[in-house]
Parts: structure tokens; sequence; C-alpha cells
């Protein structure tokens, strides 16, 4: 889950991590009061759930409240288009609105998970406000790596070679190793997948501040973070995602193809999407609906399909492990009954319960196209969509 800068940046600040002063505006007026109290130059950052909005001018300054007032009402109740939006761009419901500072250096710090090691492992270039990747693809030496080993607690020890490493004067040592042992707190707490500040600024006053902060968290800790769901803003993600995650389909993602997939298990709904490509087809999502299966959780995810005017005909490929097929097929039945069905369904039914599944999906004389295999079942899916 992806929250905004401005809510990024609060969870920074009850950290105790350094910001500028500011807040988010709805309104132009609101942001002319806040640029008002603040009594300096400001800053205006559209607020979108997209990197790259400096580049596709969501960043502007202003010199006066009023400059203020005509920037917020530029931004607002318009699209912002960046690199990572794509051509339909994201809305923006709100400004921040912060003081601006005096930047002598713009370093990169983040903390991520090491996959190879199985570790968090916390990130530092003195490239800051430029993508990370591009960095550490065309100049690798300039990107510093410390990894977190168990106890899991950033030692203050890593943060000091980190900064000795970007060239920090050792007045800063100090300062720069407390905001990495901070991030890393909030990181682990928050159940995060990303914690960044880029850039993490060095002020003409010798002063270390975020002036950008991204966190990310992992979709399946957030039941232990009922605060955080509150942070969720869905305008800015995809409506068929968020439908999906509303009716319990946390493993949904939104593609570009017009064949819809239902696979219980993510592998298995790689491999069928491979499939659905070799076979001269494109799929229209990815969907995994788990291993614990209703009838209910089957007729969600036919909810979903539904209510995409990209799907012309669906592919249901079960492999039943842990999975019951009958539960699966009385699932489908179920979806035929309650929802209105237009598209070919395409279906292969393998593992526990196989037989019985089959036999209720036969007999319930349902309009579908049944296959031998996966190779089968994504011929007739893409011959079907077409």
């Amino acid at each position: 889950m992806k929250i905004h800068e401005y809510q990024a940046k609060g969870l920074l600040a009850q950290s105790g991590i350094p910001i500028p002063r500011g807040r988010a505006a709805r309104s132009p007026q609101e942001a002319r009061e806040i640029a008002r109290e603040l009594g300096t130059k400001v800053v205006l950052m559209a607020q979108v759930h997209a990197g790259g909005w400096g580049m596709g001018g969501g960043i502007r300054p202003a010199a006066t409240p009023q400059e203020a007032e005509a920037i917020a009402r530029a931004f607002l109740g318009k699209r912002l288009v960046t690199l990572q939006t794509g051509p339909g761009g994201l809305p923006v419901s709100r400004v921040l609105v912060e003081e601006a500072a005096e930047i002598r250096r713009e370093l990169y710090l983040g903390i991520a998970l090491d996959r190879k090691a199985g570790l968090p492992v916390v990130l530092a270039s003195p490239s800051g406000g430029m993508d990370i990747e591009e960095v550490a693809r065309d100049t690798p030496e300039r990107v510093f790596r410390a990894g977190i080993a168990p106890p899991l607690s950033a030692r203050p020890s890593a943060g000091r070679k980190l900064a000795v490493a970007l060239g920090l004067e050792p007045g800063l040592l100090g300062p720069f190793s407390d905001i990495v042992c901070r991030l890393f707190k909030l990181y682990w707490e928050k159940d995060c997948s990303l914690a960044e500040i880029n850039p993490l600024a060095l002020t003409a006053g010798g002063k270390l501040l975020a002036l950008d902060a991204k966190l990310i968290f992992d979709d399946n800790a957030l039941f232990r973070h009922p605060e955080l769901q509150q942070l969720r803003d869905p305008e800015q993600e995809d409506p068929r995602e968020f439908q999906a995650l509303s009716l319990g389909q946390r493993n949904y993602i939104k593609l570009d193809g017009n064949i819809g997939c239902v696979v219980n298990g993510a592998g298995l709904a790689m491999a069928v999407m491979d499939l659905i490509t070799l076979a001269g087809g494109r799929p229209a999502n990815f969907l995994d609906i788990g291993t614990l299966n209703t009838p209910e959780r089957v007729v969600n995810a036919f909810k979903v399909l539904v209510a995409d005017p990209d799907v012309k005909a669906v592919l249901v490929n079960i492999f039943g492990g842990m999975a019951r097929v009958d539960v699966i097929a009385r699932g489908m039945v179920e979806a035929f009954k309650s929802l209105d069905i237009r598209f070919p369904v395409v279906v292969r039914l393998a593992g526990t319960n196989a037989e019985e599944g089959q036999r209720l999906l036969v007999e319930s004389r349902l309009p579908l196209i049944f296959a031998r295999d996966m190779a089968d079942a994504a011929r007739k899916a893409v011959e079907a969509a077409r």
C-alpha cells in the first residue's frame, strides 16, 4: 500500500526525523493560509501516488501567499501526468505546502529488503534527488549498502560508516546515524517494504532535512496496522484493484489484455498467464484466489471480472491441493446465478475432489467450455476471446 508524501512525512516526524514546516491543503484558499502562516517562500507539491512528479511539473515555488494560492488552483482538481502514472495521469486532490529550504547537498537514503540475503538493507548515495535505480545501474560505486542482521535493529555504527562513505563532515556523523536508526525503526515496526528519503538535504545552515519521503507498506501485514489502513487513498488506485481488495481479493492486479484469469496459487497464475501469451492472447489480470477458498470468494472474483469491460473471456484454472475443487465449482454456480456473466468461461479442474467439481458443473448446465489441461485451456480461452 502506498501513501502520499505528506502522510509519509507525518510518520517521519512522529519518528523524530526532521522535516520542513508545512502541511497539505485541499483548496487554494487553504494553501494561501498555510503560506501566510509559514511566513517564508514556500514550495507546493502536487500529491499523487507516483514518482517523477517534479519532472512532470508537480513542484512549483511561490514567493507570496497569493502566488501559492494561484499555483494550488492550477494543481487541484487536475490530473498530473508523470513517467510513472501513464498517459492518463492521477488526480490531484491535495497540495503539500512547505517552507523552501536552502540546499547545499542532496543525499539519498532508503531501506528495502535484500531478497538474496533475506535481510533488510540500508542504501545511501551522494546522488540524491535522482532515480536511485539509474544511479545503481550507471554508477554503482555511488551506492553504499549496510545490511541489518539480527536482532534487527540498525546500529549507530552502521549509520556512521555510511556517513563517512558519503563524505559528510564529522559534525554530521551523529545526526545522519540517528536518522538511519529512526528510519529503520519506522520501516520495521510499520511493516514497510520500502522506506525512502530522497532527497535527504543538507541545508545551508548545516542541518539534515527530509525533503521528500516515500513509504510503501506490506499489504499482508496491514491487519496489524489499522491506523495505516486509514491512510489509503482509493482515488490513487486502479478502481478494479480497489474493488478487488474490498471484496477480499488481495492478489489481484489489473493488466492490459482481454482474458480474465481465476487461478489458485501465485505460481500457477503466472504459468497460466505465460500460456495465454504463448497461445497468442493477453491476460486481463493476475488473480490468485488462494488455497483456503469458499464459494463466496469465487463469486467475488467473478464480480471483479464482470466489472472489467476489457474482459472478453475468462479462464478458470484450478489445481486442488489444499483447495477443494468442488467448493470452487459451487462458487462458479453461485456466480452464474447472481451475476450477469456474458463472456465465455473456459474451465480446467484438477486435484482434490476434481471429479465432484466436474460433476457439479456438468449438472448445472452452465455454458462452460471444458479443457483437458492448461495448454488446452489457454488455447480455448484465446479462441473464445476472439
